[in-house]
């Protein structure tokens, strides 16, 4: 066959599986080549790529990609193994969904605002579901509620749900409708379990999250997209541990902080970091209550690029 155009459904890493233009879904590899183009990453080809594919003569029925087609964004995390190359979660997303969880296991600011981070980078909006609602005492309704008004203060939407017992799921429907979103958290969040409500095609595998360490266990190990109704996409990603980031340079990281860059040309300074310059608008912000202390002392910790582990 002559090249076709697809878009790439599921990455394992070697193979690739790329829906083209008929509908049909064809195995690729990737020519060896495309990997020295543009990005340092770890996987040159992600879940949402468009891809230019041909037959492969040395194997029946598979495809080699042979290129990408320029992307509209993409959403990319530090490599674990190879801190200076990156790894792209999906291409070509309309949104994207955090999945988080304050207990069982529990998803830390400083993970939240560095996804945040990595999605405003790209304008990409983005909103959290707070899961296992079913599950919080009083002091965790607080805690949700505090985070709630953190986050729907500088526009991340905040859905309260209890995924397993169906409620909230109704609502992320309508927020995924004719849209491609990015489903990301960490392992034992819920994602897997709110995948397989989403479409009965969808077979997530779900095991129950680790009591020893209250970490979650890696059930879905490759990203990939499903089609949940027309025009309506979602790829869901092996649970992410750490989100380090790449390719922001510190120049520029307060200005993927909506409230810190509505602060921009307020500081005394035109380069001010926001860390011990005099009249500093950031500073005196945090210390009025107008910025949320935790949103800063993440922005401090990406600057100082510490880890982020829970």
């Amino acid at each position: 066959m002559s090249s076709q155009t697809g878009t790439v459904f599921k990455s394992t890493g070697s193979w690739y599986r790329v829906r083209l233009a008929d509908g049909q879904f064809m195995d690729c590899r990737v020519r060896g080549k495309l990997r020295l183009q543009g990005l340092k990453t770890t996987n040159p080809v992600a879940v949402g790529d468009v891809v230019e594919v041909m037959a492969d003569p040395a194997n029946t029925g598979t495809g080699i990609i042979t290129a990408i087609r320029p992307r509209r964004n993409y959403v990319m995390r530090r490599s674990v193994h190879k801190t200076d190359h990156g790894h792209l979660l999906a291409a070509n997303i309309d949104q994207a969904m955090l999945m988080v969880t304050l207990s069982m296991p529990r998803t830390s600011y400083g993970f939240i605002d560095r996804f945040l981070v990595s999605t405003e980078a790209f304008r990409i909006p983005a909103f959290l579901i707070i899961n296992k609602t079913d599950l919080y005492g009083p002091e965790e309704q607080a805690a949700m509620q505090e985070m709630i008004d953190i986050y729907e203060k500088i526009g991340v939407h905040c859905i309260p749900a209890a995924i397993i017992k169906n409620r909230g799921v109704e609502q992320i429907k309508k927020l995924l409708a004719g849209k491609t979103t990015l489903v990301a958290g960490h392992s034992g969040t819920g994602k897997s379990t709110l995948m397989n409500k989403l479409h009965p095609s969808i077979k997530q595998k779900i095991q129950e999250v680790s009591t020893f360490a209250n970490k979650g266990v890696h059930t879905t190990t490759f990203a990939e997209m499903f089609e949940i109704a027309p025009a309506t996409f979602v790829i869901d990603t092996p649970g992410i541990k750490e989100l380090g980031l790449i390719d922001i340079g510190e120049d520029e990281l307060a200005d993927y902080f909506p409230e810190m860059r509505a602060l921009k040309g307020a500081c005394k300074f035109n380069n001010c970091r926001h860390l011990q310059e005099p009249q500093c608008a950031v500073r005196a912000a945090v210390e009025a209550g107008e910025i949320a202390a935790s949103r800063y002392h993440s922005y401090l910790s990406m600057l100082a690029d510490d880890d982020n582990r829970r």
